[in-house]
């Protein structure tokens, strides 16, 4: 997901969106233990959204 995505959302909306890539992030790595894992960059990609959007919270609560 791309930030200038992210940064157009409310705190709220990116805490919703950190919820469903944390729960994505747990599927992967299950299926990762379980040989089904076909693309093993995407666990990769959904680490580096998640610490997009801690980011962007810190950033909109320290701002204001």
């Amino acid at each position: 997901m791309k930030i200038s995505e992210l940064r157009a959302k409310t705190v709220a909306e990116l805490k919703e969106k950190l919820m469903s890539f944390k729960e994505e992030q747990f599927n992967l790595r299950m299926q990762k233990s379980m040989g089904q894992l076909e693309k093993s960059s995407k666990i990769l990609e959904i680490k580096r959204d998640i610490a997009r959007i801690k980011t962007l919270i810190t950033e909109k609560k320290n701002n204001g």
